[in-house]
């Protein structure tokens, strides 16, 4: 039997995105220090991501663990719950944020530079800073050069900054009988990504 290149594309196996950035939330905070200047509290040096993102949940302050989350997870993975977020928290965008969530979406799928690209420059040009603008500018600092012709890296505290500002907005915009209603299912999907190794 003859092997074709299209049997052995289809048999290669894709690995598993990788959801946190660090095992341990105290690397993250050593790492990162940034995220230390928007959490009130600090991890203790053996508690494990989920323990810590559980302890921030049930805390006076469980917007902590929304900030938390968008650090402590890679880029591709922190955009993705910003998209899932916003959509929770916000069903009926107008028109113009629903084509930057699809611009977003489509940098999901295929995270290539271009895509970044055209993301970042839709949400630098918006008239406003909305929840989806945030997420926009997110897919932007995610890694990599700013503009084809620009080599400047982005510090990687940016994304995360922006994603816990966009999902942040977005439940500011929730209505106050349904804002922990909303931020219950926003940390319920944060809690998944603490459990994908």
């Amino acid at each position: 039997m003859t092997v074709t290149s299209d049997d052995t594309e289809q048999d290669r196996t894709i690995p598993p995105l990788r959801a946190l950035r660090f095992d341990r939330p105290a690397d993250l905070y050593h790492e990162i220090p940034e995220v230390g200047g928007f959490t009130k509290h600090r991890p203790n040096e053996d508690e494990d991501a989920l323990s810590f993102f559980e302890r921030l949940r049930a805390s006076t302050t469980p917007e902590d663990a929304i900030t938390y989350t968008a650090f402590a997870t890679e880029p591709q993975m922190s955009i993705g719950w910003g998209v899932e977020a916003i959509r929770v928290s916000l069903p009926d965008l107008p028109p113009d944020e629903l084509q930057l969530m699809s611009w977003i979406s489509q940098w999901l799928d295929h995270p290539s530079s271009e895509n970044r690209w055209r993301t970042m420059q839709v949400a630098l040009f918006a008239p406003r800073r909305s929840a989806t603008v945030y997420l926009g500018l997110a897919v932007g600092w995610s890694g990599g050069a700013l503009a084809p012709n620009d080599p400047v890296s982005v510090p990687e505290w940016r994304s995360p900054k922006a994603v816990n500002a966009a999902i942040l907005r977005a439940l500011g915009q929730v209505g106050l009988e349904q804002r922990s209603v909303c931020l219950a299912r926003v940390l319920d999907l944060a809690a998944g990504l603490f459990r994908v190794y």
